[in-house]
Protein backbone atom coordinates (compact mmCIF):
# COMPACT_ATOMS: atom_id res chain seq x y z
CA UNK A 1 0.00 0.00 0.00
CA UNK A 2 1.64 3.34 -0.80
CA UNK A 3 1.37 6.69 1.30
CA UNK A 4 -1.59 8.16 -0.79
CA UNK A 5 -3.74 4.82 -0.26
CA UNK A 6 -4.57 5.96 2.96
CA UNK A 7 -6.16 9.26 1.54
CA UNK A 8 -9.98 8.74 0.48
CA UNK A 9 -9.64 10.81 -1.57
CA UNK A 10 -7.34 8.83 -3.66
CA UNK A 11 -9.99 6.63 -4.86
CA UNK A 12 -12.70 9.21 -4.95
CA UNK A 13 -13.34 11.35 -8.37
CA UNK A 14 -15.34 14.16 -7.64
CA UNK A 15 -16.73 16.23 -9.95
CA UNK A 16 -18.08 19.88 -10.13
CA UNK A 17 -21.18 21.40 -12.37
CA UNK A 18 -22.00 25.04 -12.10
CA UNK A 19 -25.05 26.15 -13.68
CA UNK A 20 -26.55 29.90 -14.15
CA UNK A 21 -24.05 30.84 -11.73
CA UNK A 22 -24.35 34.86 -11.01
CA UNK A 23 -22.67 36.78 -8.38
CA UNK A 24 -23.46 40.21 -7.04
CA UNK A 25 -22.85 43.01 -4.84
CA UNK A 26 -25.11 44.83 -4.24
CA UNK A 27 -25.97 46.50 -7.78
CA UNK A 28 -22.36 45.51 -9.07
CA UNK A 29 -22.22 42.26 -11.24
CA UNK A 30 -19.41 40.30 -10.88
CA UNK A 31 -20.07 36.91 -12.03
CA UNK A 32 -22.21 36.55 -14.64
CA UNK A 33 -24.47 33.10 -15.27
CA UNK A 34 -20.97 30.76 -15.46
CA UNK A 35 -21.90 27.49 -16.48
CA UNK A 36 -18.92 25.19 -16.04
CA UNK A 37 -18.52 21.40 -15.79
CA UNK A 38 -15.10 19.49 -14.33
CA UNK A 39 -14.61 16.16 -14.03
CA UNK A 40 -13.64 14.31 -11.36
CA UNK A 41 -10.03 13.96 -11.05
CA UNK A 42 -9.14 17.16 -13.69
CA UNK A 43 -6.59 19.79 -12.69
CA UNK A 44 -8.61 23.11 -13.72
CA UNK A 45 -6.75 26.51 -13.95
CA UNK A 46 -9.33 29.59 -13.24
CA UNK A 47 -7.08 32.13 -15.15
CA UNK A 48 -7.94 36.13 -15.67
CA UNK A 49 -6.42 39.85 -15.16
CA UNK A 50 -6.64 41.62 -12.09
CA UNK A 51 -10.46 41.58 -11.26
CA UNK A 52 -12.03 39.32 -13.62
CA UNK A 53 -14.26 37.32 -11.20
CA UNK A 54 -11.79 34.48 -10.73
CA UNK A 55 -10.90 34.36 -6.76
CA UNK A 56 -14.74 35.02 -6.29
CA UNK A 57 -15.92 32.69 -8.40
CA UNK A 58 -13.77 29.75 -6.29
CA UNK A 59 -14.84 31.45 -3.05
CA UNK A 60 -18.33 30.38 -4.37
CA UNK A 61 -17.57 27.56 -5.17
CA UNK A 62 -15.88 26.87 -1.41
CA UNK A 63 -19.38 28.63 -0.12
CA UNK A 64 -17.21 31.45 1.36
CA UNK A 65 -19.42 33.70 -0.90
CA UNK A 66 -23.03 33.09 -1.12
CA UNK A 67 -24.01 32.96 -5.22
CA UNK A 68 -26.98 35.13 -5.85
CA UNK A 69 -28.53 32.88 -7.99
CA UNK A 70 -27.46 29.22 -9.94
CA UNK A 71 -27.20 25.87 -9.22
CA UNK A 72 -23.72 24.30 -7.31
CA UNK A 73 -23.04 20.68 -7.41
CA UNK A 74 -20.25 18.36 -6.24
CA UNK A 75 -19.73 14.81 -6.72
CA UNK A 76 -23.64 14.97 -7.80
CA UNK A 77 -24.63 16.91 -4.59
CA UNK A 78 -26.06 19.99 -5.12
CA UNK A 79 -24.30 22.16 -2.34
CA UNK A 80 -25.73 26.15 -3.48
CA UNK A 81 -26.72 26.13 0.09
CA UNK A 82 -24.54 23.80 1.93
CA UNK A 83 -22.41 25.59 4.46
CA UNK A 84 -18.36 25.13 3.45
CA UNK A 85 -17.68 22.70 5.85
CA UNK A 86 -20.48 20.14 4.13
CA UNK A 87 -19.23 21.25 0.95
CA UNK A 88 -16.00 18.22 0.49
CA UNK A 89 -13.67 21.39 -0.42
CA UNK A 90 -10.16 22.34 1.32
CA UNK A 91 -9.29 25.75 0.35
CA UNK A 92 -4.56 26.58 0.42
CA UNK A 93 -5.31 30.77 0.30
CA UNK A 94 -2.93 33.28 -1.19
CA UNK A 95 -1.26 33.81 2.84
CA UNK A 96 -0.51 30.70 4.47
CA UNK A 97 -3.04 31.42 7.56
CA UNK A 98 -0.79 28.98 9.34
CA UNK A 99 -0.54 29.55 13.91
CA UNK A 100 2.51 30.68 14.60
CA UNK A 101 2.54 29.49 18.49
CA UNK A 102 2.03 25.78 16.62
CA UNK A 103 4.20 23.27 15.14
CA UNK A 104 4.01 21.83 11.78
CA UNK A 105 1.90 18.75 12.94
CA UNK A 106 -0.12 20.89 15.47
CA UNK A 107 -1.20 23.28 12.25
CA UNK A 108 -1.84 20.32 9.99
CA UNK A 109 -4.17 18.50 13.15
CA UNK A 110 -5.92 21.51 14.11
CA UNK A 111 -8.62 21.14 11.84
CA UNK A 112 -8.97 17.30 12.67
CA UNK A 113 -8.77 18.03 16.19
CA UNK A 114 -11.60 20.29 16.46
CA UNK A 115 -13.90 17.97 14.19
CA UNK A 116 -13.01 15.56 17.38
CA UNK A 117 -11.60 12.62 15.36
CA UNK A 118 -9.84 9.80 17.01
CA UNK A 119 -6.10 10.78 17.65
CA UNK A 120 -4.88 7.63 15.50
CA UNK A 121 -6.70 9.39 12.77
CA UNK A 122 -5.22 12.45 13.30
CA UNK A 123 -1.71 10.46 13.51
CA UNK A 124 -1.99 8.47 10.58
CA UNK A 125 -3.20 11.44 8.00
CA UNK A 126 -0.69 13.75 9.48
CA UNK A 127 2.22 11.60 9.23
CA UNK A 128 0.94 10.31 5.54
CA UNK A 129 0.34 13.80 4.46
CA UNK A 130 3.83 14.79 5.71
CA UNK A 131 5.63 12.24 3.85
CA UNK A 132 3.84 13.12 0.46
CA UNK A 133 4.68 16.58 0.95
CA UNK A 134 8.42 15.68 2.32
CA UNK A 135 7.56 17.77 5.86
CA UNK A 136 8.17 14.84 8.27
CA UNK A 137 11.64 15.90 9.73
CA UNK A 138 10.25 19.51 9.94
CA UNK A 139 6.72 18.31 12.00
CA UNK A 140 8.06 19.90 15.47
CA UNK A 141 9.13 22.94 13.79
CA UNK A 142 7.49 26.37 13.88
CA UNK A 143 6.05 28.14 10.97
CA UNK A 144 8.94 31.18 11.39
CA UNK A 145 11.64 28.13 11.51
CA UNK A 146 10.58 27.51 7.63
CA UNK A 147 11.27 28.71 4.27
CA UNK A 148 8.16 30.20 2.27
CA UNK A 149 8.00 26.97 0.24
CA UNK A 150 8.10 25.01 3.62
CA UNK A 151 4.94 26.88 5.12
CA UNK A 152 3.20 26.71 1.86
CA UNK A 153 3.66 22.79 1.82
CA UNK A 154 2.28 22.73 5.51
CA UNK A 155 -0.65 25.05 4.29
CA UNK A 156 -1.36 21.86 1.48
CA UNK A 157 -1.26 19.27 4.10
CA UNK A 158 -3.45 20.89 6.17
CA UNK A 159 -5.94 20.95 3.16
CA UNK A 160 -5.48 17.27 2.57
CA UNK A 161 -5.85 15.91 6.01
CA UNK A 162 -9.53 16.96 5.43
CA UNK A 163 -9.79 14.38 2.82
CA UNK A 164 -11.22 16.82 0.49
CA UNK A 165 -13.08 15.98 -2.54
CA UNK A 166 -12.12 18.99 -4.14
CA UNK A 167 -8.90 21.29 -3.68
CA UNK A 168 -8.92 24.85 -4.22
CA UNK A 169 -6.47 27.01 -4.19
CA UNK A 170 -6.43 31.08 -4.33
CA UNK A 171 -2.44 32.25 -5.92
CA UNK A 172 -0.99 30.22 -3.15
CA UNK A 173 2.51 31.24 -5.01
CA UNK A 174 1.91 34.87 -5.13
CA UNK A 175 3.58 35.23 -2.36
CA UNK A 176 6.88 33.51 -3.25
CA UNK A 177 10.09 34.70 -5.03
CA UNK A 178 10.62 33.51 -9.00
CA UNK A 179 12.54 30.51 -8.64
CA UNK A 180 10.54 28.94 -5.63
CA UNK A 181 7.30 29.41 -7.25
CA UNK A 182 8.97 27.39 -10.44
CA UNK A 183 9.84 24.51 -7.79
CA UNK A 184 6.33 24.84 -6.04
CA UNK A 185 4.40 24.80 -9.53
CA UNK A 186 6.39 21.11 -9.64
CA UNK A 187 5.50 20.00 -6.55
CA UNK A 188 1.87 20.83 -6.70
CA UNK A 189 1.98 18.70 -10.22
CA UNK A 190 3.40 16.22 -8.52
CA UNK A 191 0.36 16.42 -5.84
CA UNK A 192 -1.83 15.82 -8.59
CA UNK A 193 -0.78 12.88 -10.25
CA UNK A 194 -0.07 11.12 -6.74
CA UNK A 195 -3.56 12.03 -5.16
CA UNK A 196 -5.39 12.24 -8.11
CA UNK A 197 -7.80 14.90 -6.70
CA UNK A 198 -9.76 17.62 -8.18
CA UNK A 199 -8.06 20.83 -7.90
CA UNK A 200 -8.91 24.14 -8.84
CA UNK A 201 -6.50 26.91 -8.98
CA UNK A 202 -6.65 30.44 -9.46
CA UNK A 203 -3.64 32.84 -10.70
CA UNK A 204 -3.17 36.04 -12.92
CA UNK A 205 0.29 34.34 -13.80
CA UNK A 206 -0.33 32.85 -17.43
CA UNK A 207 2.64 30.64 -17.34
CA UNK A 208 1.55 29.23 -14.00
CA UNK A 209 -1.73 28.03 -15.81
CA UNK A 210 -0.22 26.60 -19.07
CA UNK A 211 2.31 24.52 -16.77
CA UNK A 212 0.10 22.69 -14.38
CA UNK A 213 -3.74 22.83 -16.00
CA UNK A 214 -5.37 20.24 -17.59
CA UNK A 215 -8.14 22.65 -18.45
CA UNK A 216 -8.27 26.41 -18.31
CA UNK A 217 -10.93 28.78 -17.88
CA UNK A 218 -10.17 32.48 -19.00
CA UNK A 219 -12.13 34.69 -17.57
CA UNK A 220 -12.83 38.21 -18.31
CA UNK A 221 -15.39 40.83 -16.36
CA UNK A 222 -17.31 37.96 -14.89
CA UNK A 223 -17.27 36.13 -17.71
CA UNK A 224 -16.35 32.91 -18.82
CA UNK A 225 -14.28 34.16 -22.13
CA UNK A 226 -12.99 30.01 -23.29
CA UNK A 227 -12.42 26.61 -21.60
CA UNK A 228 -10.15 24.19 -23.57
CA UNK A 229 -6.51 22.45 -22.73
CA UNK A 230 -3.66 24.87 -22.74
CA UNK A 231 -2.71 23.70 -25.99
CA UNK A 232 -6.26 24.42 -27.53
CA UNK A 233 -6.39 27.61 -26.51
CA UNK A 234 -2.76 28.72 -27.46
CA UNK A 235 -3.26 27.42 -30.76
CA UNK A 236 -6.66 27.91 -31.33
CA UNK A 237 -8.44 31.13 -29.70
CA UNK A 238 -11.68 32.01 -29.95
CA UNK A 239 -11.12 35.61 -29.83
CA UNK A 240 -8.61 38.40 -29.32
CA UNK A 241 -8.19 38.21 -25.48
CA UNK A 242 -7.49 35.03 -25.09
CA UNK A 243 -5.45 34.83 -27.97
CA UNK A 244 -3.65 38.05 -26.19
CA UNK A 245 -3.70 36.76 -22.65
CA UNK A 246 -2.50 32.70 -23.13
CA UNK A 247 1.22 33.21 -24.76
CA UNK A 248 4.29 35.11 -23.50
CA UNK A 249 5.79 36.75 -25.08
CA UNK A 250 2.09 38.01 -26.16
CA UNK A 251 1.00 37.24 -30.00
CA UNK A 252 1.16 40.68 -32.17
CA UNK A 253 -1.95 42.06 -33.65
CA UNK A 254 -1.55 43.82 -37.03
CA UNK A 255 -4.52 45.73 -38.73
CA UNK A 256 -4.65 43.85 -42.19
CA UNK A 257 -7.32 44.05 -44.83
CA UNK A 258 -7.34 40.71 -47.14
CA UNK A 259 -6.43 40.98 -50.87
CA UNK A 260 -6.96 38.65 -53.99
CA UNK A 261 -6.80 34.69 -53.54
CA UNK A 262 -6.80 34.96 -49.80
CA UNK A 263 -3.88 37.29 -49.44
CA UNK A 264 -3.59 39.94 -46.79
CA UNK A 265 -2.32 43.25 -47.24
CA UNK A 266 -0.23 45.71 -44.23
CA UNK A 267 0.41 48.96 -46.14
CA UNK A 268 1.49 48.16 -49.35
CA UNK A 269 3.13 44.80 -48.15
CA UNK A 270 1.59 41.52 -49.03
CA UNK A 271 1.83 38.13 -46.58
CA UNK A 272 -0.26 34.90 -48.01
CA UNK A 273 -3.25 34.66 -45.27
CA UNK A 274 -4.34 31.45 -43.58
CA UNK A 275 -6.98 29.09 -45.05
CA UNK A 276 -10.61 30.51 -43.76
CA UNK A 277 -13.80 28.00 -44.17
CA UNK A 278 -15.30 31.07 -45.87
CA UNK A 279 -13.14 33.46 -47.72
CA UNK A 280 -13.49 36.86 -46.86
CA UNK A 281 -14.25 39.42 -49.79
CA UNK A 282 -11.65 41.62 -50.88
CA UNK A 283 -11.10 44.85 -48.70
CA UNK A 284 -12.16 43.20 -45.55
CA UNK A 285 -10.51 44.64 -42.70
CA UNK A 286 -9.16 42.74 -40.14
CA UNK A 287 -6.82 41.65 -37.20
CA UNK A 288 -3.88 39.87 -37.99
CA UNK A 289 -2.32 38.15 -35.33
CA UNK A 290 0.82 36.20 -34.98
CA UNK A 291 2.75 34.70 -32.44
CA UNK A 292 6.80 35.99 -32.31
CA UNK A 293 7.99 32.04 -32.64
CA UNK A 294 6.21 31.98 -35.94
CA UNK A 295 7.95 35.23 -37.63
CA UNK A 296 11.23 34.78 -39.14
CA UNK A 297 12.82 36.49 -41.74
CA UNK A 298 12.07 36.13 -45.58
CA UNK A 299 14.01 34.84 -47.94
CA UNK A 300 14.36 36.56 -51.23
CA UNK A 301 11.53 35.01 -53.19
CA UNK A 302 8.92 34.82 -50.63
CA UNK A 303 6.34 38.30 -49.59
CA UNK A 304 7.12 39.70 -46.53
CA UNK A 305 6.90 43.43 -44.13
CA UNK A 306 9.81 45.15 -43.15
CA UNK A 307 10.39 45.26 -39.36
CA UNK A 308 12.56 48.04 -37.59
CA UNK A 309 14.54 46.49 -35.24
CA UNK A 310 14.17 48.36 -31.49
CA UNK A 311 15.98 46.62 -29.01
CA UNK A 312 16.89 42.60 -28.83
CA UNK A 313 16.49 40.85 -25.47
CA UNK A 314 19.01 37.98 -25.48
CA UNK A 315 18.39 35.08 -23.42
CA UNK A 316 20.80 32.29 -24.09
CA UNK A 317 19.28 29.76 -26.68
CA UNK A 318 16.59 31.99 -28.22
CA UNK A 319 16.44 36.16 -28.26
CA UNK A 320 13.34 38.49 -28.60
CA UNK A 321 13.72 41.45 -30.82
CA UNK A 322 10.93 44.05 -30.51
CA UNK A 323 10.18 46.75 -33.04
CA UNK A 324 8.20 48.29 -35.59
CA UNK A 325 6.26 47.11 -38.64
CA UNK A 326 5.53 49.82 -40.89
CA UNK A 327 4.05 53.52 -39.55
CA UNK A 328 4.73 52.13 -35.58
CA UNK A 329 3.20 49.02 -35.43
CA UNK A 330 4.48 47.17 -32.44
CA UNK A 331 5.65 43.47 -33.18
CA UNK A 332 7.76 41.37 -31.60
CA UNK A 333 9.78 38.47 -33.52
CA UNK A 334 11.67 35.01 -31.38
CA UNK A 335 14.94 34.75 -33.09
CA UNK A 336 17.06 31.38 -32.52
CA UNK A 337 20.52 30.29 -33.34
CA UNK A 338 22.55 32.20 -35.76
CA UNK A 339 22.68 35.79 -36.69
CA UNK A 340 20.39 38.04 -34.51
CA UNK A 341 19.33 41.49 -36.35
CA UNK A 342 21.00 44.14 -34.26
CA UNK A 343 19.09 47.74 -33.22
CA UNK A 344 18.29 49.67 -36.15
CA UNK A 345 18.43 47.41 -38.59
CA UNK A 346 15.56 46.50 -40.99
CA UNK A 347 14.65 43.15 -41.99
CA UNK A 348 11.81 41.25 -43.55
CA UNK A 349 8.98 39.19 -42.24
CA UNK A 350 6.73 36.29 -42.88
CA UNK A 351 5.41 33.75 -41.45
CA UNK A 352 3.68 30.22 -42.87
CA UNK A 353 0.05 30.43 -43.82
CA UNK A 354 -0.98 28.18 -40.82
CA UNK A 355 0.55 29.49 -38.17
CA UNK A 356 -1.48 33.20 -38.79
CA UNK A 357 -4.96 33.44 -36.99
CA UNK A 358 -7.70 36.30 -37.92
CA UNK A 359 -9.87 38.19 -35.96
CA UNK A 360 -13.34 40.35 -36.85
CA UNK A 361 -14.63 43.76 -36.28
CA UNK A 362 -15.47 42.43 -33.34
CA UNK A 363 -12.60 40.96 -31.92
CA UNK A 364 -14.12 36.78 -32.83
CA UNK A 365 -11.70 34.52 -34.52
CA UNK A 366 -12.07 33.84 -38.36
CA UNK A 367 -12.25 30.35 -38.86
Amino acid sequence: MTQVDTFETFHRMAGLRLTNVRKSFGAVDVLHDINLEIDGGEFVVFVGPSGCGKSTLLRVIAGLEESTSGKIQISGRDVTFATPSNRGVAMVFQSYALYPHMSVAENMSFGLKVAKRPKAEITRKVEAASDVLKLRPYLDRRPGQLSGGQRQRVAIGRAIVRDPDVFLFDEPLSNLDAELRVDMRIEIAKLHQELGNTMIYVTHDQVEAMTLADKIVVLRAGRIEQIGAPSDLYNDPDNVFVAGFIGSPRMNFLSATTGQAGELHIGPHRLPGPKLQNALAENTLVTLGARPEHLREARDDEPGVPFTVRFTEYLGGVSYLYGEIGAGAACTVEAHRGRVPQQGEVIRITADPSDLRLFDSKEQRLR
